[in-house]
């Protein structure tokens, strides 16, 4: 009886390896943690920030009874959704960037418009515009060159805010609704002293983080 002949091993045909295809990246970690979260918190900010155009139109169209009512509006709804995000615990990273930004914005710009317009000294505007513009460039620059850290608000800073929040808030009273309390002069005064105050406070506060974070030799 003939044997068989025994079975010829398989053949797998050779696979020639191509080029390896980069591993996917990986998305960073502060952006699978921290997505953009428009909640309404967020949103009402957004809006107070769109009003600022309105409000500069305003008052460059000498409408300051309009500007007036949307100034308070905006007033209005910075406490809002400072009240909505801490009562319903809605707080982001994207609200704790909008909020003092559009804040900033509000101010800014009116001071600017009712100084164009004549209705502001110009060297006070100066003074105030100066101001937050050495804030925003001490605040970066204290980020990059020392050790990050969340800084608070200075007393002087909020009252200084306070001021003038104050002093817009009743020249565009005065303007618009013909409310006179003679209390201008005042806030101007008062405006004038806290931001020169506000300003060297930062700049003793900032010296002082430059100085603990430099290296000794």
């Amino acid at each position: 009886m003939r044997s068989l002949p025994a079975p010829r091993p398989l053949m797998v045909p050779e696979i020639t390896p191509g080029p390896e295809l980069p591993a996917p990246r990986a998305l960073p970690r502060w952006w699978s943690s921290r997505r953009v979260e428009l909640n309404l918190p967020n949103l009402i900010t957004l809006a107070r920030l769109l009003s600022v155009p309105l409000t500069i139109w305003l008052i460059s169209e000498a409408r300051y009874d309009f500007a007036f009512w949307v100034f308070v509006g905006a007033g209005l709804s910075d406490a809002l959704d400072g009240y909505v995000a801490k009562r319903f615990d809605r707080r982001t990273r994207i609200g704790a960037l909008l909020d003092p930004a559009a804040d900033k914005a509000m101010l800014t710009g009116v001071y600017v418009s009712l100084g164009l317009a004549g209705q502001l000294p110009a060297w006070l505007v100066l003074l105030v515009v100066s101001r937050d513009f050495f804030i925003v460039v001490g605040f970066f620059l204290i980020q990059t060159a020392a050790i990050p850290k969340q800084l608070d608000p200075l007393y002087i800073s909020k009252l200084n805010t306070l001021m003038q929040i104050a002093l817009v808030g009743f020249v565009l009273a005065g303007l618009g609704l013909g409310i006179e309390t003679g209390w201008a002069n005042w806030l101007i005064a008062a405006v004038a002293v806290t931001t020169v105050l506000s300003g060297f406070s930062y700049l003793v506060r900032w010296a002082r983080i430059l100085t603990s974070s430099a290296p000794v030799s």
